[in-house]
């Protein structure tokens, strides 16, 4: 009995001591949940150098004899302490002698949507590397997006145009699509490099407005559209539309139309915008003659030959939202898409009002 009660003793000393570790550590994440949750997000960065590493070994793990690819990893190991010292003494020498150190690529991707919902994350992505990029380094977007509102296209192109500011280059990769507000963020960019079967283009603009007037009417439903301003309103959906309306919503529309050709004159002046603000699209292989893009590779490949001579972080900004949140934006884009699909606007620039 003398030493059950030292046993049952024992175990009460250790569940004491689990409990507190337990309380310890659930203070120490609530903590930090909440840091997290007063910023509203966080910040991932991930080394691109080190993916490219791992897919390596996955291949002599699967190709090559346990013995050859241990053999491998140690030659690896020592030549990348050798790299790492190069790279060190290089930085030290860099800082005495103003010469350049090694070259960054900070890599960011923004998959657009009508909204351009995106552009909430971009602008901290675009702060954060703007905090630590030099003009030794290079910025690297992959873009894709078919276009959407105006107004989200035209401050995620700015969000763009503040890495130009800072002088430091800003390479925009497509490997899909970027059309319409897509090109518009695209030519903010020093290069853009497009795959030989992405979109690319559609510099025009576009808007439709259903209306149901003739339907209310045949029922006696009359709508009154009340407005201060001649052309506060000018199409709805449920008043009776004027050509006047008409005539003011398509000079708006033209308004929209030459902003974007302006803005893309600025940046790409090459472009001859008579042959391309047509509201086309061209495919990678015919938008380099029509100096719409500079390069045709994939962001893979180029992001591969970058490897060897740069350092790759891939740069995010993760937001925090509740499951709810997350499932109806996950509903929203869902029907965004449905609704681009439906339309068969693509490759549109969208106009808002």
């Amino acid at each position: 009995m003398e030493h059950l009660y030292d046993y049952l003793g024992f175990l009460a000393r250790a569940a004491t001591v689990v409990v507190a570790l337990l309380i310890v550590i659930s203070s120490i994440a609530a903590l930090a949940i909440k840091r997290q949750q007063q910023h509203g997000g966080h910040l991932e960065i991930r080394k691109l150098n080190e993916h490219f590493q791992d897919l390596k070994y996955g291949v002599q793990e699967a190709l090559l004899p346990a013995s050859l690819v241990k053999k491998a990893r140690k030659q690896e190991e020592k030549a990348r302490k050798l790299a790492d010292k190069e790279a060190a003494r290089s930085m030290r020498e860099a800082a005495n002698n103003d010469a350049p150190p090694r070259k960054r690529v900070f890599v960011i991707d923004f998959n657009g949507d009508l909204h351009a919902s995106q552009v909430k994350n971009l602008r901290e992505e675009i702060t954060a590397v703007l905090i630590t990029a030099e003009p030794t380094d290079e910025v690297l977007v992959r873009l894709e997006s078919p276009g959407g509102l105006v107004h989200g296209y035209g401050l995620a192109a700015s969000q763009l145009a503040r890495v130009r500011e800072r002088g430091i280059p800003l390479t925009v990769a497509v490997d899909k699509v970027a059309a319409s507000g897509g090109y518009l963020m695209a030519v903010v960019a020093d290069r853009i490099l497009a795959a030989p079967f992405a979109v690319v283009g559609s510099i025009g603009v576009v808007a439709q407005v259903p209306n149901v007037h003739r339907l209310l009417k045949r029922h006696d439903v009359d709508v009154e559209v009340l407005t201060a301003g001649k052309y506060k309103r000018t199409l709805t959906v449920l008043g009776e539309n004027t050509e006047d309306a008409r005539r003011k919503f398509v000079e708006e529309l033209e308004e929209i139309h030459g902003l974007f050709q302006e803005f893309v004159t600025t940046h790409r002046p090459q472009v001859d915008l008579e042959r391309v603000a047509t509201g086309e699209s061209w495919h990678g292989q015919h938008a380099v003659a029509l100096n719409l893009v500079d390069t045709l590779v994939t962001s893979d490949a180029y992001l591969l030959e970058q490897n060897e001579s740069a350092d790759l972080f891939e740069v995010k900004w993760v937001e925090h939202r509740r499951p709810l949140d997350r499932l109806m934006a996950q509903v929203e884009s869902r029907l965004d898409a449905a609704a681009e699909r439906w339309m068969g606007r693509l490759t549109n620039w969208r106009g808002g009002a």
